[in-house]
Formats: C-alpha cells, structure tokens, sequence
C-alpha cells in the first residue's frame, strides 16, 4: 500500500523547513567532532579546506536530494522507486538501514548530553578541578544503568517530536532549537573570547598553517564535510518530500549549507579561546567535550551555569539531527506500508532503542567485540565509512546522469527559477562528488 502523495503532509513555511533542515545537519559532528578535528589537523587550514568542500560538493549533493526528494514526493525508498525503478530502490534501502544503525548509536552519545546537563549542578565541576574529569568520564560510561537511562530519555524525546508529525512536531520544535542553539552559542563565545589568554586559541583557530596539511588532512576534511551534513543517508530526501513546489531549492540548499557550517565555525570561537586559556591539550580528540572543556569549565567563574549552557546546547543539536534518522524510517513504513504515524514512530523509536543497548553496554566492556572493535565503533564504522558514501556516491550519479532532466526541473522550478550555476553542479555531480567522496570510501574501509 503507498499513500497518496496528494495526502501528504508539508511544511508550514520556508522557515519551519529551513529550520528543520539546518536542524538534521547541526549535529553533534558540528560542536563535538568538529572542534577537535581542527585541534588534531592544524588549526586554520584544516578550517578553510573543510569551508570549500562543504560549499562545493556539500551543497551539491543536497541540492540533488532535495530535487529526488521534492520530485517523487515519497520516502527514500520510494522516490527511486519512483524516479528510477530497477535496482535504484537499493539506494534509498541503504540509507533507511543507515539511519536506523547511526539513530541506534547516536542516541547513546546523545544521551550523555543529558547527564552532563545535570551532573554539570551535581558534583562535575568539583571533579574537574581535581583534575579527574576524565575517570568521571570513564565510570559514567561504564555504568550500564546510567548510560541506558539517559539513552531511553534521548529517544523518548526524539520519538515523541517525530510522533506529532511534521508541522506540529518537527517543524514547530526545531523553529525553537534552532535559534536557542545559536543564542547559547553566542553565550559561550561571548564568554570564552573574554578569558585571558584566549586571543592564543583563536590565532590557532584562525591563522592557517599549510605546513602541517597532508593527504590525511584534506581525507579528514572531506569525511568531516560530506558526514556533517547528513549526506547519503535519505534525510533531505525525505525532508524534501514534504516541500512545495514554489520553494527555490539552490536558495534552500546553501542556506542549510551556509547556517550547518556556521554553527560548526563558530563552536570553534566558543571551545579553542576557553582551551587556551587555561592551557589545556587543542588535539585532545573525542575527549575534548566531556573531559577537556569540564575541566575548562571548572576553572571558570559560574563554571557549573556554563557547562550546562554548553550541553544544552550538545542536546539541542543532537536531539534536531536524531529526529531527521527517525523521519527517513518513519516516513518509508508509512509510505510503503501503509503505518500510520504514531505506530511507526514508536515501534520504530523501540527497535532503535534496543538496538541502541549494545552501544551503550560496549563502552564499558559489558558487550562483547565484533573483530576487535567496541559494537558502538562497529556500528558506527558500518554507517559512516560503507552506507553513507555508497549512498552519496549512487545519489550523485542517479542525479547527474541518470534522471538529470528532472533535476533540473525540480532545481529550476520547471524552468520558473533558472539555476545560474547549473552547468557546474552538473558535473560536479557527474564526476568530481563521485570521485572525491569514492576516495574518502576507499581511505575509510580499513577496518
């Protein structure tokens, strides 16, 4: 049974899909990945390498999903179904088994977010100034109880919001967030710039140092741009689905393109000043969220409001991105099962949950390894390094070769809203997204 797209639900306003689509790209790739992969790759560099590829094969691939999307006016599944036929469906299959593995993991990391919260007023800041953050860290994790508790609350919200739908769920809660994440951004920016020291942290930040950009940084900076935008995985295909016919896509792309990349800029302003400041380690990797800035943190002054501020933030971000996952699986049993929504989205969100479980047992030693990696790292690796760029890779062919005329009039509005750089975006479709995105695959499959 497939509805109607004549039944379909839209979005209420461009703002509202705006909102909602910058929402599935600001995850927690922009403020917690982003920041110590600039820490790990130079500084200043690894920053305008990232703002290129993100603006020249980031946006074109999102273009193209939001024109498969809005053109079937179906799920991910359905819109090749619909617009290609043969084995094309197995593209849109790819990405709902993506969201359903990176939902099931994100949502343990995502839980966290909400522990921090409240360990932030409950003895965090103490720990952290004794320079034991990171065992509070590595007990936190290793207690399954905890971490699944808070992994159950992160999906109960992320459930719930997709639940009320797309105008009274989505859209309505993410034109909330949204411009909360921005306003807590600015909070911490305003503080961290104010600290001495902190002109140390944003000359690392700013000042481009080409002698240390290897092969593996301009590698890093692809994966980081092509991943931070939700690419390759069916989410702007599906959000596409829900857009009118009058809304200009090339306008819509580079403004979710453009407000995705300045959240992860600016998350820089708001963690390198604060790191420098109290000299602590920029590389820090993963850890520089939840161990690094709670010890920068419990140096300051109100050192206990401003981590709360900056894990409200971390949730924001995460919970804006885990209800687009959602949506790509809901939208696909609705659409080509015939579920209505509230069942989808609760059966679904369970099954997430559960599948969830293992992830947050791995980090503490409690599940055992698949081939020598945590299930969390494994999941993770299936997503990130083999669904998501098979995905953007065939996304990007289908769109620059194989239903290339009704790309353009979906881009063009048939033909309303002339696309200036059309003949660019083709063939960056057609040939350098392939190829690039091929060799951030290739790079990424050693296990």
């Amino acid at each position: 049974m497939v509805v109607s797209t004549n039944d379909r639900e839209q979005w209420g306003s461009r703002l509202g899909f705006i909102m909602a689509a910058a929402g599935s790209a600001v995850g927690l790739g922009n403020i917690w990945r982003f920041p110590y992969m600039v820490g790990m790759n130079g500084g200043g560099a690894f920053v305008l390498i990232y703002l290129a590829i993100v603006f020249i094969i980031g946006a074109s691939v999102m273009l193209a999903e939001m024109a498969i999307g809005r053109g079937a006016g179906l799920n991910a599944v359905g819109s090749f179904k619909k617009l290609g036929g043969g084995a094309w469906p197995l593209v849109g299959w790819m990405g709902v088994i993506a969201g359903f593995i990176i939902l099931s993991f994100y949502g343990v990391v995502a839980g966290w977010t909400i522990a921090y919260m409240l360990k932030s007023f409950t003895g965090l800041m103490e720990v952290a100034s004794q320079g034991k953050a990171g065992d509070a860290f590595g007990a936190f994790v290793s207690n399954p109880t905890q971490v699944i508790l808070y992994q159950a609350l992160f999906m109960f919200g992320t459930i719930w919001i997709v639940f009320k739908g797309i105008g009274e769920g989505i859209e309505k809660y993410c034109k909330v967030m949204m411009p909360g994440l921005f306003l807590l951004l600015l909070v911490l920016i305003l503080r961290a710039v104010t600290l001495d020291g902190a002109m140390k942290g944003i000359e690392f930040y700013l000042k481009p140092d080409f002698s240390k950009v290897t092969g593996g940084t301009i590698l890093s900076a692809l994966g980081q741009g092509f991943f931070s935008l939700s690419l390759g995985m069916g989410c702007m295909i599906t959000y596409g689905s829900y857009l009118n016919k009058d809304e200009a896509l090339p306008s819509a792309a580079f403004t979710v393109t453009f407000l995705d990349t300045l959240v992860a800029f600016l998350a820089g302003f708001a963690i390198f000043p604060a790191v420098f400041a109290f000299n602590m380690e920029p590389a820090a990797g993963p850890g520089l969220t939840f161990i690094t800035l709670p010890s920068v943190f419990s140096k300051m002054p109100m050192g206990a409001v401003f981590s709360f501020v900056f894990f409200l933030l971390l949730f924001f971000a995460a919970i804006t991105s885990s209800v687009s996952l959602l949506e790509v699986c809901v939208a696909y049993f609705k659409d080509e099962l015939g579920w209505d929504r509230a069942k989808a989205s609760w059966v679904l969100g369970l099954v997430i949950f559960l599948l969830g479980v293992p992830s947050a047992l791995s980090l503490g030693g409690h599940f055992p390894k698949i081939a020598g990696k945590d299930f969390l790292d494994a999941m993770d690796f299936v997503a990130s390094n083999l669904l998501l760029p098979l995905g953007g890779i065939l996304i990007s062919l289908f769109a620059g070769w194989f239903w290339l005329d009704g790309c353009k009039k979906e881009i063009s509005n048939q033909g309303r809203l002339p696309f200036v750089f059309e003949g660019i975006w083709v063939w960056i479709c057609r040939l350098v997204a392939p190829v690039v995105i091929a060799i951030v695959f290739v790079k990424g499959l050693k296990w």
